[in-house]
């Protein structure tokens, strides 16, 4: 590697460090022009339930997700749960649906998401979001000690987890 390309990825990493940027696979990327709302990070729960996989077996399957949304200072201002919906403390909520995963660095957690935005309801910090993040995962998935067969059809088991989301607006 030569000297001059050497210095321009040191720069460019640097960069990316002293923006706090996250490593975003350009999977994730939101569509051109979409501007960034909202950071917020959730700790919570992923809520599963034990359900027959249709070969005789049985699996975890999530149910929703059960988190609070933190603002930069720790602070609650929302809650994350089943739809998937966020709702912000100004009382405006948006639903999303899957567009893409990747998954998580960590293999012990839930995949990164982007998410479309795909209902809103109230007038508020939700309330023109199109396009949502979920990053830097950490935990999540089902424990590998929690038994999904037939003694535990429909019972429901929950895994902590934390993810920071991302809320952009246009696009």
């Amino acid at each position: 590697m030569t000297r001059v390309l050497q210095t321009a990825l040191l720069l460019s990493c640097s960069a990316a460090a002293v923006a706090g940027a996250p490593a975003i696979p350009t999977r994730l990327t939101p569509p051109a022009g979409a501007k960034l709302l909202l950071k917020t990070h959730a700790t919570g729960a992923q809520i599963y339930t034990c359900k027959a996989a249709g070969d005789g077996k049985f699996q975890w399957v999530l149910k929703a997700p059960d988190a609070q949304l933190h603002d930069r200072k720790g602070a609650v201002i929302g809650q994350h749960f089943a739809g998937p919906t966020w709702k912000h403390e100004d009382g405006s909520e948006v639903t999303g649906k899957a567009a893409a995963h990747v998954d998580s660095p960590d293999a012990a957690s839930v995949p990164w998401l982007l998410l479309s935005a795909t209902h809103h309801t109230g007038e508020g910090a939700f309330a023109k979001v199109s396009s949502i993040q979920r990053i830097n995962t950490k935990g999540g998935k089902p424990s590998a000690a929690a038994q999904c067969d037939r003694s535990k059809d429909g019972t429901e088991t929950r895994s902590p987890y934390s993810a920071d989301y991302y809320f952009y607006a246009g696009g």
